[in-house]
């Protein structure tokens, strides 16, 4: 099932709190999520300066590390992507812990890709050959993120949110054909440190925005950024649960793909 978060603004701002403080935190959901379930099967966060993402995986509960907890203090950024695993095809091991990374590329997943072991090598077949060189783990969600690269690196001439699109629903339109019965979610997150690309299918996944500097809740009010941020600041967060309580979350449509703009706006759309 998987939990995930993720931060885009047009300024800096550290995000320490709603990871590992917030009433509703992502750590707050590894140990029991809306539904009751735990995710304890290993956890990621990526740090994006908008040219070489850092990122921190081990495969152990979020809740047992103190790594998790150092890392997420440092996160300060305009972009951050943050998973804790429930697993189901892959072992536990970095390899297989999200969020996977290439290049300038992050890809977080909340989902199951049920048919993956009955479409895997039609998936490999349409991944180029760099894409499947770059593959280290046995995860469908690492596949899939290769797979999605794949198609907007072959095709230039299509937008960002047009290349994702048009890999999602050949994903969605195999698993129907080839697997009907088998079970299918794919929420996911896929940023450049720049541009971000979304999609909530078969999952919760939540957003809220943000047009000015938000006093955090938890520290009654503390801003988390240094310096002064310039008067057109937005900020973006999407998680699988909503976070905070004192703001206003919404829900996307099931179906909906999104982008978000550099300048941390949000374009919402039916794939």
């Amino acid at each position: 099932m998987c939990r995930l978060y993720g931060f885009r603004s047009s300024y800096p701002r550290k995000v320490e709190c709603e990871l590992i403080r917030a009433e509703n935190s992502l750590l707050a959901q590894s140990l029991k999520d809306a539904h009751g379930h735990s995710h304890p099967d290993g956890w990621g966060l990526a740090i994006h300066n908008g040219n070489t993402p850092r990122v921190v995986r081990q495969a152990k509960a979020a809740s047992q590390s103190t790594a998790f907890r150092w890392v997420s203090a440092q996160a300060h950024s305009c972009t951050v992507l943050a998973h804790v695993r429930r697993a189901t095809f892959g072992d536990l091991r970095p390899e297989n812990t999200h969020p996977f990374s290439h290049g300038r590329w992050l890809f977080a997943h909340n989902g199951t890709l049920g048919a993956f072991p009955v479409l895997r090598d039609r998936m490999l077949a349409e991944t180029t050959a760099d894409q499947r060189r770059a593959i280290q783990g046995q995860t469908d969600s690492e596949h899939i993120f290769h797979f999605l690269l794949a198609h907007i690196e072959t095709q230039p001439e299509k937008s960002l949110v047009d290349a994702v699109r048009l890999g999602v629903t050949g994903l969605m339109e195999w698993a129907r054909r080839e697997a009907p019965e088998a079970e299918f979610g794919l929420n996911f997150l896929l940023t450049d440190g720049r541009e971000s690309v979304g999609a909530r299918i078969g999952r919760t996944l939540w957003y809220t925005l943000r047009d000015r500097i938000h006093p955090c809740e938890v520290c009654g009010g503390a801003l988390h950024v240094e310096g002064v941020p310039p008067d057109d600041y937005h900020a973006i967060v999407v998680a699988s649960e909503p976070i905070t309580r004192g703001e206003p979350w919404e829900s996307f449509a099931e179906g909906a793909i999104f982008r978000i703009d550099p300048g941390a706006r949000m374009h919402v759309e039916a794939l």
